[in-house]
């Protein structure tokens, strides 16, 4: 029997940014698509590829929303997008990867340094964005460069 990940929050049972919660480290609050919601860092760190280059993968897009962008990327093929979702977390949208970053800085999460990390934000169908966790550069990268994701969980706080 799987143990099935905590869907929601309530709002006086959010732990202070840093402490453990639904299998990670509580990093921020933040609003996606008019729903507040914890933005948590899972744990788990990913090595691979984007995907496949020279196409464009309807959905993987936006620049807030990482579980749209990764759902689309784990349809058309992307592995490391389908370990992310067998995990119960997905990649982290370049909004998400820069509020990973301020919580890094404020010294709430630890972040591999070490390597660039995949962001699930399509750029075309030749590149997507990444990141790097020492000084918070974002760029962006031919999606088939093995690059290290994060994943993360994003619950919304009732």
């Amino acid at each position: 029997m799987t143990k099935q990940a905590q869907q929601t929050v309530l709002a006086a049972e959010l732990p202070e940014r840093g402490q453990p919660l639904a299998g990670g480290v509580f990093g921020t609050r933040y609003w996606l698509n008019g729903v507040e919601r914890a933005l948590i860092l899972l744990p788990d760190e990913l090595s691979g590829p984007w995907g496949e280059y020279g196409v464009e993968i309807k959905g993987a897009g936006s620049y807030s929303d990482g579980e749209a962008n990764t759902r689309a990327m784990a349809e058309a093929g992307s592995v490391i997008a389908v370990k992310a979702l067998e995990l119960d977390g997905f990649i982290p949208s370049c909004l998400e990867g820069q509020l990973l970053m301020a919580a890094k800085a404020e010294g709430l999460v630890v972040l591999n340094e070490e390597r660039w990390h995949h962001l699930s934000t399509q750029r075309s169908a030749y590149s997507a964005y990444d990141m790097d966790f020492g000084d918070g550069w974002r760029s962006d990268s031919v999606k088939y460069d093995e690059r290290l994701a994060r994943p993360v969980r994003s619950l919304p706080i009732q």
